[in-house]
C-alpha cells in the first residue's frame, strides 16, 4: 500500500493538509485569546456602567458583578478621570500588562504561544477600549488560568477538526487519483505487459483514449513505439531469413571457389602466353571472390560474446597484428610501425581489441596497395583521464565520397572496388561492446586515420 502511487498520494496529502491546519491554527489561537479578552473587557465596561447608574449598590451585587465579568478590578477612564469603578482583593501580584489597542498580529500571535506554554496561574492587566465610546479606555485585572484552559479547549476542537478535515480530504484525493491516475496507468502497464509477451500481435498495441492530456501523449508515443518496434522486429525476422539464406549460399561458395583457388596453381604453370596474362587476373579475382565469403559468413555469425576484461599490453598486440599481415602479404612496400609505448597497460578484450585493430591496419594496407606506391601505417595510443585512444593513421589515398556516406554499414562501407566494408562494421561493433566508440579523425589525399576510443570507467587498472 505504502509503495504504491495512491498509497503514497494519500500519506503526503494528509501530512500536508494537517501542516496546513497547524499553520491555520496559530493566528486562531491568538485570535481566539484576542477574542476573549475583549469580552471580557465588555462584560466589565457593562458592570462598571450598572454601578456608575446606581451608586447605592452593596458589595454583595458589587461582587457579583465582578464574578459575572469575571475580572478582580475594572478601571473605567471618563473625560480624562481614571476611575476605579469595581474593585477586590488580587490573590497575587500583576504579573503582567496587555494593551489590546495597538497590538499587531506578531505580537498577539506570540502572547497567544506564551500563555499556552505556561502553566502557571497568573494576575495580568488587560487594557482596551470601550465599545460604543463610553470612554476613553478600560482597564480590567483577571487571571489567567480559566483562560489558558479555554484556549487548550479551543486548540483540541480545532486539531481534531483539522485531523477530520485531513483524512476526509485525503481519501477524497485518493479516490481521484486513483481514478484519473492509477487506473490510466495501470492500462498503459497492462498494454505493455502484453505486448512484451506477444510483440507480433498487433491487439497488443495500445489504443489512446486517456482524457488527461499527459496521459493521452503518453499513450501515443507508446503506441508509435509499438508500431515501430513492431515493423522492425518483422524487418529484422525477414533480415534473419535472408542472412540464414545468404550464409549457407556463401558458405558453399566459398568452398566451390576453394577448388578454383587450387586449379589456378597449375594455370599459372600453362606456356601459352595468353593464359600466364590472365592467370593472375583471374586468381586475384577468386581470392577476393573468397575473401567476401568468409567475411559474410563472419558478420552472419551470432551476436559477439560479451568482453572478457583484463590487463592488455596494447604494444604486443600491435606486434601480433603486424607480424601477422606481413606474413599474410609479400608486398613490402607498406610499413606497419608500432608507436605504442611499451609500458601502456590497457583495460579491454585482448582477442577482441586484437580483431579490431587487425581489421583497421588490413583495410589501411589494402588501400595503400591499391595505389601501388609505398606508404606507412602507423599505431599510437595516447590516454586522457577518462579513456585510452587508439589511432590508426596511414599515407593512402583516403576515403571515397560513397564510403565516408555509408561508413560502418556492412557491404556498402568498402573503400576499394571488391571490398565488403565488413571490416569496419565488425570493428565498430566490438568497440561498441567496450562501452567506446570507433571515429573517423580525418581523411583526404595525405592519409586517413581512424580513432578508438576505450572509456576507462569505474574498474580502470
Amino acid at each position: 500500500m505504502l509503495n504504491t502511487l495512491s498509497g503514497r498520494f494519500l500519506i503526503l496529502t494528509t501530512v500536508f493538509v494537517m501542516l496546513a491546519e497547524v499553520l491555520i491554527f496559530v493566528p486562531s489561537i491568538a485570535r481566539f485569546r484576542q477574542d476573549y479578552l475583549e469580552d471580557r473587557l465588555e462584560r466589565a465596561q457593562i458592570a462598571s456602567l450598572a454601578l456608575l447608574a446606581d451608586d447605592m449598590l452593596d458589595g454583595e451585587l458589587e461582587k457579583e458583578l465582578l464574578a459575572n465579568a469575571g475580572v478582580y478590578n475594572v478601571v473605567l477612564r471618563r473625560d480624562e478621570m481614571r476611575q476605579l469603578v469595581l474593585s477586590s482583593p488580587i490573590p497575587h501580584p500583576i504579573a503582567a500588562t496587555f494593551d489590546l489597542r495597538d497590538a499587531g498580529a506578531v505580537t498577539l500571535i506570540r502572547d497567544a504561544l506564551k500563555r499556552l506554554a505556561n502553566p502557571k496561574n497568573e494576575i495580568v492587566r488587560v487594557i482596551g477600549a470601550p465599545v460604543r465610546d463610553a470612554g476613553l479606555l478600560i482597564e480590567i485585572t483577571i487571571e489567567t488560568a480559566p483562560l489558558r484552559e479555554t484556549m487548550i479547549d479551543y486548540g483540541l476542537r480545532i486539531l481534531v477538526l483539522s485531523a477530520v478535515i485531513s483524512v476526509l480530504t485525503a481519501v477524497l484525493l485518493f479516490v481521484a487519483v486513483r481514478m484519473v491516475l492509477v487506473k490510466p496507468i495501470k492500462g498503459v502497464i497492462g498494454y505493455m505487459q502484453r505486448y512484451a509477451a506477444a510483440p507480433e500481435d498487433a491487439r497488443g498495441i495500445i489504443t489512446p483514449k486517456a482524457g488527461v492530456i499527459e496521459l493521452r501523449e503518453a499513450e501515443e508515443a507508446l503506441q508509435k513505439l509499438q508500431i515501430e518496434l513492431t515493423h522492425a522486429l518483422k524487418q529484422r525476422e525477414r533480415l534473419a531469413q535472408l542472412g540464414g539464406a545468404v550464409a549457407k549460399i556463401s558458405h558453399d561458395l566459398r568452398n566451390i571457389l576453394t577448388s578454383a583457388q587450387l586449379f589456378t596453381d597449375r594455370i599459372e604453370m600453362s606456356e601459352d602466353p595468353l593464359v600466364r596474362r590472365l592467370a593472375p587476373k583471374l586468381v586475384n579475382s577468386i581470392t577476393r571472390a573468397v575473401s567476401l565469403c568468409e567475411g559474410t559468413l563472419a558478420f552472419g555469425r551470432a551476436e559477439e560474446p560479451a568482453p572478457t576484461f583484463g590487463r592488455v599490453c596494447l604494444h604486443e598486440i600491435v606486434d601480433d597484428v603486424a607480424e601477422g599481415e606481413n606474413l599474410v602479404t609479400s608486398e613490402a612496400a607498406v610499413e606497419i610501425i608500432n608507436a605504442v609505448p611499451r609500458p601502456t597497460m590497457i583495460r579491454c578484450d585482448k582477442e577482441q581489441i586484437f580483431r579490431v585493430v587487425m581489421n583497421l591496419v588490413r583495410n589501411a594496407r589494402q588501400a595503400i596497395s591499391a595505389t601501388g606506391r609505398e606508404g606507412q601505417i602507423t599505431v599510437s595510443l595516447h590516454e586522457t583521464e577518462d579513456a585510452w585512444w587508439i589511432s590508426v593513421a596511414d599515407t593512402g589515398p583516403g576515403l571515397p565520397k560513397k564510403a565516408q556516406d555509408n561508413l560502418f554499414t556492412p557491404f556498402q562501407g568498402g573503400a576499394r572496388k571488391g571490398g565488403s566494408g565488413l571490416g569496419l562494421a565488425i570493428a565498430a561493433e566490438l568497440v561498441k561492446g567496450h562501452g567506446g566508440h570507433l571515429d573517423l579523425g580525418r581523411t583526404g589525399p595525405d592519409g586517413t586515420v581512424f580513432e578508438v576510443c576505450l572509456p576507462k570507467g569505474d574498474g580502470a587498472l
